[in-house]
């Protein structure tokens, strides 16, 4: 887990490459469940934070990744690195599940 300001700003580097260029940029080429950088990181926090992060993390000012404890950052990188490893099905399944936090139903599948 990260320990220093070194080890925060290289996880907040990785998070902003993965959740706003690398997986939106897959989804849209792939046709995954999220394709927009907003709706992956959605994704990527509710599912770190167990819940719609909105109600989870403390409100406050500038992104909420930046607000995240070190230890949900890791986590969040890890998840999102997952993603991209994983592809479509995990997506679709994190992404089913931050909507349900949220009261909304679930994506259905193209055809």
């Amino acid at each position: 887990m990260p320990t220093d300001g070194a080890d925060r700003d290289r996880l907040l580097a990785r998070y902003r490459e993965l959740v706003l260029d690398v997986l939106p940029r897959r989804g849209r080429a792939e046709g995954w469940a999220v394709q927009v950088d907003h709706c992956v990181g959605r994704v990527v926090l509710d599912n770190t934070l167990g819940g719609a992060w909105r109600t989870v993390l403390p409100a406050g000012r500038g992104a909420a990744y930046a607000r995240l404890a070190p230890d949900d950052l890791a986590r969040a990188v890890a998840l999102a690195e997952r993603m991209d490893a994983e592809g479509a099905d995990l997506v679709a399944e994190l992404d089913a599940r931050s909507l349900a936090w949220r009261g909304k139903p679930a994506k259905r599948p193209p055809r």
